[in-house]
């Protein structure tokens, strides 16, 4: 797990600066997710979150057709994501516990993002949609699904 210097979410030029696979993983996988879904390049997929239990951190929001996961890692089964992601969140917290729940609202709409503590697209110090279609289409998505689906 990549923890992040302290101050570097808060600060917006930092936070742009960031590497795109930590940018999408700390802070704007709810982007990414969204632009996936507005242009898919999987058919049958949908957006699910994790939402930790009362104030703990570790939200994540990530693409799954309900065997495959698509997130800031690429591909994997999602089983396999969400253990990770439990485990190296209860390893920071003791007695995290999350709940999953499929996404119903619009991942790209700000208003939406903000009832649930998200920022926006206009948010950032720059727009994040561009960033996050070059970041999907910088992968092949049907060999990188196949060998994820080839694990299972």
């Amino acid at each position: 797990m990549y923890v992040l210097k302290p101050g570097v979410k808060a600060d917006p030029h930092r936070r742009w600066s960031l590497p795109d696979r930590i940018f999408f993983g700390y802070g704007a996988c709810h982007i990414l997710a969204g632009v996936f879904l507005d242009q898919p390049p999987l058919p049958g997929f949908y957006a699910e979150r994790v939402i930790p239990a009362g104030s703990f951190l570790g939200s994540h929001v990530y693409l799954t057709n309900g065997v495959i996961a698509f997130d800031y890692h690429g591909y994997s089964i999602r089983d396999r994501l969400l253990e990770h992601h439990k485990r190296v969140w209860s390893s920071q917290y003791d007695g995290w516990l999350c709940a999953i729940r499929r996404v119903d609202f619009n991942l790209l709409s700000t208003a939406d993002l903000n009832k649930r503590q998200m920022r926006g697209p206009d948010q950032y110090l720059h727009d994040p949609i561009p960033r996050a279609r070059r970041f999907i289409e910088q992968r092949d998505h049907a060999n990188a699904s196949a060998k994820a689906l080839a694990i299972a």
